[in-house]
C-alpha cells in the first residue's frame, strides 16, 4: 500500500519552519511533521516538528544559552544540567505575528543564533491540492522518499499460543502479553528460537505452550511513516479477518526514532541504552485486540 511520500531536506536553517508563509501553508492546513536527521538525542541539538503544531527542541547547554529563548531543563540531565528543552506553539505565533514573543523567536533563530539541521519532513492533507513542498524547499536540497518495503516469509516458526480474554495468560494454555512482546523482538531480529547448546548468541527460546506453524509472513516498512498511514493499515489488517482465515491473530508494530526528543504526544524522550519507545497491536480473528505500549527507562510512562 502507499505510505509515503515523505522528505529529506539538507541544511535547512531553522527559522524557515517558524514563517508566516509555512504556518499558513503546510501547519494550518493538515498535519505536518518535521524531525531532525542524523542527530543524537543525548549528545546533539534535536528539533522536532508535531501535529498539533508545537515545535520541541532539544538543545546542549551552550546552543539554549545562545538563543537566549526560554525553556527547562531536560527531566534526564542528571545533576549537571547538559540539556534543555524549548517548545514553541507556531499556532500561537500565527496568531500574534507582531508581539514581542513571536519578534523574539525570529530573531533569535536569524540573527542570534542561526541554526541548522537535516530534517525529515512529512505532511499529510485532506484537500484536493497536491503536496507542495518539493516546490516550497526548492531553494534548499531537497529528495522525494518512499518508505522501504520488505517482505520474507519465516517458515517452521515456533509461536506462543494466546487467547484474546487472558492478557496474563494462562497456565499450559496461553502465553501472556508481555511473553509475547519479548519473542516479537527475537523475530524481528532474527534470533533462533530454540535454545540450542551450540548457540552463543541466542539463550532465548519460545514461550510454552507454543504451536508450530508452517508458514508466517514478516513485513517490515522503514521510513518516516505517519500516524495517519499507520490508521490505514491497522484497517486493513482489521479486515483481514472478515473472511475466515486460518491464522488466530496478526501484529502490527510501530517501532518510534530512538533519536527524536518526544515519545508520545509531548513527553519528553531519552535514550539511556537503546532509546526504545514502540507500540504493539495484537488482533485476533474474533476482532478483539491487545495494544502494547513500550518505552525505556528515560522515558515517562505512555498515556
Amino acid at each position: 500500500m502507499e505510505t509515503g511520500p515523505y522528505y529529506f531536506v539538507k541544511n535547512l536553517p531553522l527559522h524557515e519552519l517558524i514563517t508566516q508563509e509555512f504556518i499558513n501553508t503546510f501547519v494550518k492546513k493538515g498535519s505536518c511533521y518535521a524531525l531532525t536527521h542524523n542527530t543524537n538525542i543525548d549528545e546533539d541539538n534535536t528539533v522536532a516538528l508535531l501535529p498539533n503544531g508545537k515545535l520541541i527542541l532539544s538543545l546542549d547547554k551552550d546552543t539554549y544559552e545562545e538563543t537566549g529563548l526560554q525553556g527547562r531543563p531536560s527531566q534526564y540531565s542528571g545533576r549537571k544540567v547538559m540539556k534543555f528543552i524549548v517548545s514553541i506553539d507556531l499556532m500561537d505565533l500565527s496568531f500574534n505575528p507582531n508581539s514581542k514573543k513571536c519578534e523574539r523567536v525570529s530573531w533569535s533563530f536569524k540573527e542570534k543564533k542561526p541554526l541548522k539541521f537535516d530534517f525529515l519532513l512529512a505532511w499529510h492533507h485532506t484537500g484536493a491540492e497536491e503536496s507542495t513542498m518539493m516546490s516550497y524547499f526548492s531553494n534548499y536540497r531537497i529528495q522525494e522518499l518512499q518508505p522501504k518495503i520488505a517482505l520474507s516469509t519465516v517458515t517452521e516458526l515456533q509461536c506462543p499460543v494466546l487467547r484474546s480474554g487472558a492478557l496474563r495468560g494462562e497456565p499450559e494454555a496461553a502465553c501472556s502479553a508481555p511473553e509475547l512482546l519479548d519473542w516479537l523482538g527475537a523475530v524481528f531480529s532474527r534470533a533462533d528460537l530454540t535454545n540450542e547448546p551450540h548457540s552463543f548468541v541466542s539463550t532465548y527460546c519460545c514461550p510454552q505452550p507454543s504451536t508450530v506453524v508452517a508458514r508466517a509472513y514478516l513485513c517490515t516498512i522503514t521510513g518516516f511513516i505517519l500516524p495517519e498511514k499507520i490508521c490505514l493499515l491497522l484497517e486493513q489488517l482489521c479486515h483481514y479477518f472478515d473472511e475466515p482465515k486460518l491464522a488466530p491473530w496478526v501484529t502490527l508494530s510501530v517501532q518510534g526514532f530512538a533519536d527524536s526528543p518526544v515519545s508520545w504526544r509531548e513527553n519528553e524522550h531519552g535514550f539511556r541504552k537503546g532509546g526504545e519507545h514502540l507500540y504493539n497491536f495484537v488482533i485476533f480473528n474474533n476482532q478483539d485486540y491487545w495494544l502494547q505500549m513500550a518505552v525505556g527507562a528515560n522515558d515517562d510512562c505512555p498515556p
